[in-house]
């Protein structure tokens, strides 16, 4: 699952000017200098099981990269099962902004059908442009993730009066399939729609030939992909300068 979040971060980067994914020996450092990604995808994560010393190095050289592309506001992510580093960045004066629930499953024990909506709309596979008119109807910043190439993620859109009105994106990455950005407009919210296309996101990995599926889930979210199928991994603690 952390590779498929870094490498799905690189697609990122390589559409957003100056934007770059560092891969140290501890942590792996997203830097986006301009906006609009600069304000959503500044993160980094610290790998799993670093010593005190590992991880301390670790958080002083993602502190320098940041510095060095002016990029004051960004997350630090922390698995919840690390306590040197969730002690580290504390005594590093960070503090807990959010977290997300990792969760992960087989794509062999998918537990809902196809499609599954209360609601009169079009389940379809979308291409990108009209993935970046569902980030305008979100309010999203003007111009978010125009960059990235159109054939990075696989997409798939709820359709209604030809305008879409959910969302959601799949990253292939050595054989897991990474969903991200599941969003639903909130007059459509309540009926099942971004259930259906992480459904479909799901079955079509399979086709593909994908043995796995993973996410990060809000709390909001985390009984919609139990329904699933996807189980518990532990929280990623998301970390920001104080």
């Amino acid at each position: 699952m952390a590779a498929n979040l870094l490498e799905s971060w690189a697609r990122c980067a390589a559409g957003s000017p100056g934007a770059s994914v560092v891969r140290l020996d501890d942590a792996a450092v997203a830097i986006f200098p301009d906006s609009p990604e600069r304000e959503i995808y500044n993160n980094a994560l610290l790998a799993r099981g670093s010593d005190g010393d590992r991880a301390t190095r670790a958080v002083e050289t993602l502190e320098r990269f940041y510095a060095a592309a002016g990029v004051s506001a960004y997350a630090v992510w922390v698995h919840e099962s690390e306590t040197t580093s969730l002690r580290l960045m504390e005594a590093h004066g960070y503090t807990i902004d959010t977290s997300t629930r990792a969760m992960a499953m087989s794509l062999d024990d998918i537990r809902r059908p196809r499609v599954e909506v209360d609601l009169k709309v079009d389940l379809v596979a979308g291409d990108w442009a009209q993935y970046l008119r569902m980030l305008a109807l979100e309010g999203l910043p003007d111009g978010l993730l125009a960059g990235v190439a159109p054939d990075a993620f696989h997409v798939r859109l709820a359709m209604a009066d030809g305008e879409p009105v959910a969302a959601a994106l799949a990253f292939d990455h050595a054989g897991d399939c990474g969903i991200y950005n599941v969003g639903t407009l909130p007059h459509v919210r309540r009926h099942g729609l971004g259930t259906a296309l992480t459904a479909l996101e799901m079955y079509d990995a399979h086709a593909r030939g994908c043995t796995t599926a993973s996410l990060q889930a809000t709390e909001m979210a985390e009984r919609v992909y139990e329904s699933l199928g996807f189980r518990d991994l532990g929280c990623f603690m998301e970390y920001v300068p104080a």
